[in-house]
């Protein structure tokens, strides 16, 4: 079965904006959809990314410009300056990391609602609270805040030095056969890709 590595962060706006299609596109192809949170900061040291409050205003007002132009293409609704960004995002990561190694829940919800608490909710995706009630919404053991902790402070490490050697520097970041798709617009090439069409 095909696998798909899906490296991403949820204080990322853009994997917000990856929705379920990630999963569809998956799903149509029969392949196995790897989630593996990255630390954002860490992986831009390592690659020569910028951090957002250091990038030239120009970039950051297209930015801007960007997020309101795709999450109205989407339909999805998005806080462009919300109340908790940035954040910590390794305690969500923690949790992503845990519920698919559980398994028994609804893990593409789970993703989608931590990056939906983030930038629709104007939630602190770091607190406790947040993570378990997003945790119980997907079917998933709330628990898994402190059972899973260690294991995922162990694979978050490892997807970070996994992802910096397979050529990952930013987010979304999908990778299958050795293939690369960066962004949540590259999606469709995903599809053709996985169809053989690409």
């Amino acid at each position: 079965m095909r696998q798909i590595d899906y490296y991403l962060t949820v204080i990322s706006p853009w994997t917000y904006l990856v929705g379920k299609r990630a999963a569809e596109v998956a799903a149509r192809h029969g392949a196995v959809l790897r989630y593996k949170p990255v630390d954002p900061s860490a992986l831009f040291a390592r690659t020569g990314g910028v951090a957002l409050p250091d990038r030239h205003e120009s970039r950051q007002e297209y930015r801007l410009q960007e997020l309101r132009r795709q999450s109205a293409k989407r339909g999805m609704p998005l806080t462009l300056k919300p109340a908790f960004f940035p954040t910590n995002p390794a305690p969500a990561a923690y949790a992503i990391i845990a519920a698919q190694e559980a398994g028994g829940g609804d893990l593409d919800g789970l993703v989608q609602s931590l990056c939906a608490a983030c930038w629709a909710e104007e939630k602190n995706v770091a607190d406790d609270a947040v993570i378990t009630e997003c945790l119980t919404r997907a079917g998933f053991n709330p628990g898994l805040t402190m059972s899973g902790l260690m294991l995922g402070a162990d694979l978050y490490g490892k997807y970070l030095e996994e992802a910096r050697l397979a050529g990952v520097f930013g987010f979304p970041f999908f990778i299958v056969e050795g293939e690369r798709f960066w962004g949540q617009d590259r999606i469709e090439d995903l599809d053709l890709f996985l169809a053989g069409t690409l």
